[in-house]
């Protein structure tokens, strides 16, 4: 199974204050600006195995922190930057979304995430598997705090489906599973129409909406559809430090090519030698608040995440790191960046170098 990955990370300062880095994407091809000047996305080309996907992201993040180091800023790998930003949209499609969303686009704006692209195979169970591996998202949730407040574990993901308000909600909240792609499909083309109407609503010109948007890339589900790669789509982690993706992929990809020779089928959740078992949907909503709200120490959320055979002791989240307290100012903001930009540099080192001693 190919494999790919996408991971957003803010550029701050040697002080720590967020600041734009989108000239450092030219320093790799593999590294391309986001929408708002203080995030850049980090991408690899499809990949074999989990190995192949730490060799890309070693070669790009080494490559993409020397030139920030060379410019006096830092790579952050926090799902939130802790306190708000107000780093300003630098892309056509972002001053679309603003003129549509307004302020709902705010949540967007504060927030980084990772997403996997698994190659596609048994689509309906792959969509169906991912659906119910939502909950992983705890295994490696990097900021508590959004806008200065400690919301949950995952911060990130809590004012994604809960903060950005009802005309978003529509297009951002996880799906239930399905028997058909093709009524995935029609979801999708339902939703690109009210866009296009809301957007139209909102000043923006039919040529501009046909050519920055088209129905696969509409929303922003955890999991999604893409028919042009084509993969399946995982987006519900936040970024994080890579070793950390490298070991959840390790998890991961067993269990989604399960999918080529196993139903997926609603029962107890684990793999037997006849099927995936995955839990009512209904359940599963309270599996996930509980992922994002209290993480792994939620026995609820590590011992579902274990009934599927993952190790979760081998997981220790960035967003257990933090101090104890409700608030964040402004000055412990910039010292917690820059403490997990060396992190990163760490990591991105270490990753490195075992990759060298592979080859």
């Amino acid at each position: 199974m190919q494999l790919g990955v996408e991971m957003e990370f803010w550029v701050v300062d040697e002080l720590g204050d967020l600041c734009d880095g989108h000239d450092l994407t030219e320093a790799h091809e593999l590294a391309i600006p986001e929408f708002v000047e203080s995030l850049v996305e980090v991408t690899t080309p499809p990949r074999g195995s989990p190995a192949g996907i730490a060799e890309s992201l070693a070669d790009v993040l080494d490559t993409l922190l020397v030139r920030a180091r060379e410019t006096d800023r830092r790579l952050v790998p926090l799902g939130t930057p802790l306190t708000t930003t107000d780093s300003p949209v630098v892309s056509a499609r972002g001053d679309v979304l603003e003129r549509i969303y307004g302020e709902g686009l705010d949540v967007a704006k504060n927030c980084a995430g990772t997403h996997v692209h698994f190659e596609q195979g048994v689509v309906a169970r792959q969509l169906n598997l991912l659906t119910a591996l939502d909950p992983a998202l705890a295994l490696v949730s990097s900021s508590p705090f959004y806008g200065g407040e400690r919301l949950a574990t995952s911060s990130r993901a809590y004012a994604y489906r809960y903060k950005a308000g009802h005309d978003v909600g529509k297009f951002r909240d996880l799906w239930a599973y399905t028997d058909d792609p093709e009524q995935w499909d029609q979801r999708l083309q339902h939703l690109y129409e009210e866009l296009r109407s809301m957007a139209l609503n909102r000043g923006v010109t039919v040529e501009e909406y046909v050519d920055l948007f088209d129905p696969e890339d509409v929303v922003v589900t955890p999991v999604r559809l893409r028919r042009e790669t084509p993969t399946v789509e995982w987006r519900s982690p936040d970024t994080t430090l890579p070793s950390q993706v490298v070991t959840l992929l390790e998890d991961l990809e067993p269990l989604v090519a399960k999918t080529a020779d196993l139903p997926v089928e609603v029962g107890d959740p684990g793999v037997t030698n006849d099927a995936i078992g995955v839990p009512a949907y209904a359940e599963l909503q309270q599996l996930s608040s509980a992922a994002i709200e209290r993480g792994l120490d939620s026995p609820f959320v590590w011992k579902y995440l274990e009934a599927y055979g993952i190790d979760t002791t081998r997981y220790h989240p960035l967003a257990d790191q933090f101090y104890a307290g409700d608030t964040i100012g402004e000055e412990r903001a910039r010292r917690v960046r820059l403490e997990a930009a060396r992190l990163l540099e760490r990591d991105v080192d270490a990753l490195y170098t075992t990759v060298t001693e592979r080859r």
